[in-house]
């Protein structure tokens, strides 16, 4: 049985990210990493901050802090956040380590050993006010096309047009606001992925059955335009230095590697800064080195990191001509919007998920979310649309059900789960209909297929209503009591499977409802066809509780409230 090494999209340094961030990388990887533990597999799922680049010196700025600490408050403020929607990494760590340092340095040493690394003089803009370079976001100014006071050497926010520091009209030092600016040469390290283009062509290729049409297509886009040498080095006072033992001038001057190069190495970084912690019984690299057929390796992302974990990432992996582990299946997702816009973390606009764990509980933005989940499309996520799936899947379909069974059992025959009569047709026939959707949901699970699974997980809980319509226990219980403590029994035994196989998307819930029942030895980790099929694993006699309210339903008030706050139609 292969292990599963699985990665997201590192998130980004400056500031508390949006639900269309959760979405698109970290919180499928949960899902899928809290799914194979459960079916019996070795995962390590890993993530980290990253913490170079320009934007991260920007804001360190902006808050009147040195990087290194704006960074480390960044950090744990992020990683409280996701505690909080209960990802449950492996380890998160952090781009700007010393074990990422020494991968990063390693991999730069490679490259240029095997002739993938030149050095190259380029003219950049210099301020002599902060005597250094500027790297294009450090130059602000007017945009040429849209007039937009505050627009970036590489971009205007406004118009979107992608720019040079030179366009700008009056241009201005982002770090003092000076405007006595020069252009100067410069030397920087270009990665020559030129002389890669027809390695990484067929690596590529090779997934072509593999990996989804999101991601295949957005890779065969760059690789057709071809891949260009670009700088890896920047001007910046943060970041993992160049090594001076081989690049003494440069590392004189203080050159950094850029964001782009180093942040992909920081999987295995992560990976280091984990085994670091427990050295005797963890090994980094039995997971990323020469184990191209024992780890299957998964990536999660949005659609604009596609080209870096496709194209760029491989090409360096390639470059260095050791046999470092490459990704087996990259999992892509197209954009959450917010009422058909972009969420944004620089205009704040939607919701960000820190708020979203003031208004409600992880559960309810976890199963939203994947129930949802921007695979084939782009969705829109509206106040309107969330209150609706709270309501109807978890509050109504789930929760009630959880509720009325528990409630109405305890009420009509004690604390303890009723012995009732033996099963008979209603039950093979919802036992058939449980092992059947079950493997419906586990067939999805396996191909990633999140919107689907979420579905099949909904029929699950659907089912059990079904049941309970049928049976309706209220009314049997006048005529064959035995009848409505079999048909409660068998609805417990289904809230005990929804427990477990409700886990890897609403963990806090699905664990409330495990702890419902004082089972002495329940070590279910998942639920065979065979055991879906007889619903016997809470035996007559069990002692249960009746949970707090699982899900509480939405109000037309609740909407309008953050509708207010957050914005929409």
């Amino acid at each position: 049985m292969a292990r599963h090494l699985i990665t997201s999209a590192l998130p980004y340094i400056n500031g508390i990210k949006h639900l269309g961030n959760m979405v698109g990388s970290m919180l499928p990887a949960d899902v899928y990493s809290r799914y194979l533990r459960q079916r019996g597999h070795d995962v390590l799922y890993i993530c980290a901050t990253d913490e170079h680049g320009t934007p991260a010196e920007l804001a360190a700025n902006e808050a009147g802090l040195s990087v290194a600490e704006f960074c480390a408050q960044a950090h744990d403020a992020q990683k409280a956040v996701y505690d909080g929607f209960a990802l449950a990494f492996d380890y998160f760590g952090r781009s700007s380590s010393a074990e990422n340092r020494d991968i990063t340095q390693h991999f730069a040493r490679k490259l240029n050993e095997n002739g993938f690394i030149e050095e190259r003089a380029i003219r950049q803009v210099y301020s002599p006010a902060d005597g250094r370079f500027l790297p294009d976001r450090y130059v602000e100014g007017t945009c040429p096309h849209c007039g937009y006071d505050k627009a970036r050497g590489d971009q205007c926010e406004n118009c979107t047009r992608v720019l040079d520091p030179t366009d700008l009209i009056n241009p201005r030092s982002a770090i003092s606001g000076s405007t006595d600016l020069e252009v100067r040469e410069t030397k920087h390290l270009f990665l020559l992925q030129s002389k890669l283009q027809h390695e990484v062509m067929e690596w590529v290729a090779r997934h072509d059955n593999d990996w989804p049409q999101l991601a295949s297509s957005i890779a065969h886009k760059w690789l057709t335009e071809g891949l260009h040498d670009r700088a890896i080095t920047r001007d910046l006072d943060w970041g993992v230095p160049v090594p001076a033992d081989t690049w003494p001038e440069l590392a004189a001057e203080g050159k950094v590697f850029y964001v782009w190069f180093d942040a992909p190495i920081e999987y295995l970084g992560a990976t280091k800064e984990w085994s670091d912690q427990d050295p005797e019984n963890r090994d980094w690299k039995s997971w990323w080195y020469d184990v191209d057929t024992d780890v299957r390796y998964t990536q999660f992302m949005a659609k604009d990191n596609v080209p870096f974990h496709t194209v760029m990432f491989p090409a360096t992996e390639l470059g260095v001509r050791e046999p470092w582990k490459k990704v087996d299946f990259v999992k892509a997702f197209n954009w959450l919007t917010y009422y058909g816009g972009k969420f944004s973390t620089s205009q704040k606009r939607g919701v960000f998920t820190d708020q979203a764990l003031e208004i409600l509980p992880a559960d309810y933005w976890r199963y939203f979310l994947i129930a949802n989940a921007p695979e084939s499309d782009d969705s829109s996520f509206t106040w309107e649309h969330f209150t609706a799936t709270v309501n109807k899947d978890l509050a109504d379909t789930l929760g009630n059900f959880v509720n009325r069974v528990l409630s109405f059992s305890r009420k009509r025959f004690g604390d303890d789960v009723p012995a009732g009569g033996e099963p008979g047709e209603a039950e093979a026939k919802l036992g058939e209909e449980i092992a059947r959707l079950l493997a419906e949901y586990e067939e999805h699970m396996e191909a990633l297929q999140f919107r689907k699974a979420a579905a099949a997980l909904r029929a699950l809980w659907s089912a059990g209503n079904s049941y309970l319509e049928e049976k309706a226990p209220w009314l049997e219980i006048k005529t064959d009591k035995d009848g409505a403590a079999l048909t409660l029994r068998t609805a417990m035994n289904l809230i005990h499977l929804y427990a477990v196989v409700s886990e890897p998307l609403i963990p806090s819930s699905a664990a409330t409802m495990r702890a419902a029942f004082d089972l002495k030895d329940d070590s279910a980790v998942w639920v065979s066809a065979d055991e879906a099929k007889s619903l016997s694993s809470v035996p007559a006699g069990t002692p249960f509780t009746v949970p707090p309210v699982l899900f509480a339903k939405l109000t037309d008030e609740d909407l309008e409230t953050y509708k207010e706050r957050f914005g929409g139609e």
